[in-house]
């Protein structure tokens, strides 16, 4: 009972929805197997889009070893200097991350920083890299969602909504357990259920919706790195309004404040407000210089 999980207002309810498989005598986290095949995946719509507008996919086998490196580091270190107080007594538990703790925001900046450093040793346009892989980056996110899902994890606040998601408490953290959950607790079986916000749903099928607007945006754009700023804005909008949602936030310090949100919301402005210039500097050749327009012809012939 303790692996169920259910959907009661959408008449959906899992029995038995483990967190891992044993193979061989070896423990495998359907966590673990989820992100795998979503970065496989990432890395051959990336090798596609690559191919796509005339450059080498293999490339992309390089870039994708290393920015998924660098962000697996990057998204550790962002969790752990956000969450310092659960790990200042004890140093070593920042390397077990078989425990969980890794923030995605933090894994898109360690693998921006490595793409950046890639490119600018190869004398390649980082934002023509970024552009390719966004498509990807979204995808492998989409994925990572469901991986939550069977840890248990990333979840919101209690609610009674249509999409309303019972998990047992033996099943999660009891610190992301608030008083409202506990107060609006259930009992079935003999076994006690917590309701809450499937936010890994929200965000999966968010992010579903940004992805297909990129796959018709690419062909519009007008600037090198458009495409990865319309991911960042479009990502961003969402996560916005999820993150608020969630019990597990990581705060900045002294004034406590969400930083996943208010760091998304400074990247919806920001680069909603760099792709309303950038275009209109494309629309306008009188007011763009010559590098301008040798980029923006560059961006239509890969565009066709």
């Amino acid at each position: 009972m303790d692996m169920q999980v259910n959907f009661p207002h959408l008449g959906i309810y899992l029995e038995h929805v483990g967190k891992k498989v044993s193979i061989f005598g070896f423990d495998i986290a359907y966590y673990g197997i989820v992100i795998v095949i979503g970065m496989m995946i990432a890395v051959a719509i990336a090798m596609h889009e690559a191919k796509r507008t005339g450059q080498d996919p293999d490339s992309y086998i390089d870039l994708a070893i290393l920015g998924i490196a660098a962000g697996i580091v990057g998204a550790r270190i962002y969790y752990v200097i956000f969450a310092w107080e659960n790990y200042k007594d004890d140093l070593l538990r920042i390397f077990n991350i078989r425990q969980g703790g890794l923030a995605i925001y933090g894994g898109i900046i360690g693998a921006c920083v490595a793409v950046a450093i890639y490119c600018r040793v190869k004398k390649r346009s980082f934002f023509q890299a970024m552009d390719t892989a966004s498509m990807s980056i979204l995808f492998g996110q989409i994925m990572g969602r469901w991986g939550n899902f069977f840890n248990r994890e990333a979840f919101g606040g209690y609610t009674d909504n249509l999409f309303a998601m019972q998990l047992p408490v033996s099943a999660v953290r009891q610190n992301e357990i608030t008083q409202e959950m506990w107060d609006h607790l259930t009992t079935i079986g003999g076994v006690d259920f917590i309701q809450v916000h499937p936010t890994f749903l929200y965000e999966s099928l968010w992010n579903i919706g940004v992805l297909l607007i990129l796959v018709w945006y690419r062909k519009h754009t007008k600037f090198r790195g458009e495409l990865f700023c319309a991911y960042l804005a479009g990502y961003g909008l969402g996560r916005a309004w999820i993150e608020g949602l969630r019990t597990d936030q990581l705060l900045l310090p002294v004034v406590g404040l969400p930083v996943s949100q208010l760091l998304s919301l400074l990247l919806v402005v920001v680069c909603v407000a760099v792709i309303l210039r950038k275009r209109r500097n494309a629309s306008s050749p009188e007011h763009a210089d010559g590098e301008q327009q040798e980029t923006s012809q560059e961006i239509s012939k890969e565009n066709k």
